[in-house]
């Protein structure tokens, strides 16, 4: 295990892999606390899709994955009420879209796998973080710090217009604009989320760090914090695990690292008395 951890490619999954775990930690909490969970369901789906549809029009899957994936979360929006996708507009498209990645797949191994990235479909369905390169890498933790500075900027009138959306648009705060620019930063997330666990899992690791963070605090700031640090957690546990056993890929040892971490919570027991008399 020593050596593996000493090999330039866990060095650059651990890197890259920590700032897409921050991103997607932020991004989840708020994504859970305005129960748009489902929209994170339907993206995973569409991140698919988009890089299939890429590599099938012989292009970086990357545009595809964060064109498709943000495109459709500002859609989603605009037919959901006031930038909040709804499950009808979710559920009208979630068939069609699935579809659609079948047919981009096909075209692609009949017409383009033979020239390179012939398991490029696993990768996006499962992750590939060992594979990024140093420009990858770097690339990624950019991308991934400015979707973190971009929640932390809008954290608060976002977090204003998630608790009480009527007093937020009569203090001024144009919500629909808000929710549109979350969707953004959502899609974006979802992209930057299937490099390192893959489309099929990238919603565990934007629900599952939140969804703790939420069951062990009620303090918005705290729980905020709290699913950024239990999702670089996740990571970080699961590329150790994988490197202690090979035999585990990278995303299915993240996802089982979220998994136990949320499961545990249900072994804390808050009762209101106490929840009430913690510190702000």
């Amino acid at each position: 295990m020593t050596g593996v951890l000493g090999q330039a490619f866990f060095q650059h999954a651990l890197l890259a892999g920590t700032a897409i775990a921050l991103a997607s930690g932020l991004v989840g909490y708020f994504l859970v606390l305005r129960a748009q969970t489902f929209t994170g369901d339907a993206l995973s789906h569409v991140a698919f899709t988009g890089a299939m549809a890429a590599l099938a029009g012989g292009y970086d899957l990357r545009l595809g994955l964060f064109a498709a994936t943000i495109g459709m979360a500002l859609l989603l929006g605009l037919l959901g009420r006031r930038g909040r996708p709804d499950d009808v507009a979710i559920g009208a498209l979630f068939s069609w879209i699935l579809g659609l990645g079948v047919f981009f797949l096909t075209l692609y191994t009949t017409t383009r796998s033979a020239t390179g990235q012939g398991n490029a479909g696993i990768s996006v369905l499962f992750g590939s973080i060992y594979g990024l390169d140093g420009a990858r890498t770097l690339t990624a933790v950019l991308i991934a710090a400015g979707i973190s500075a971009a929640v932390l900027v809008l954290a608060r009138p976002l977090l204003f217009a998630t608790l009480d959306e009527a007093v937020a648009r009569a203090r001024g705060v144009r919500t629909g604009a808000l929710g549109l620019a979350f969707l953004a930063l959502v899609g974006a997330c979802a992209a930057e989320a299937t490099q390192a666990v893959g489309s099929l899992l990238l919603l565990g690791l934007l629900a599952a760090p939140a969804g703790a963070a939420l069951r062990l605090t009620d303090r918005p700031y705290r729980a905020l914090a709290l699913s950024a640090a239990l999702a670089v957690l996740d990571v970080w546990g699961g590329l150790l695990l994988s490197a202690a056993a090979p035999q585990l890929p990278p995303s299915f040892a993240v996802m089982a690292i979220a998994t136990l971490c949320y499961a545990a919570t249900y072994a804390v027991r808050r009762t209101p008395t106490a929840a009430a008399a913690e510190p702000a």
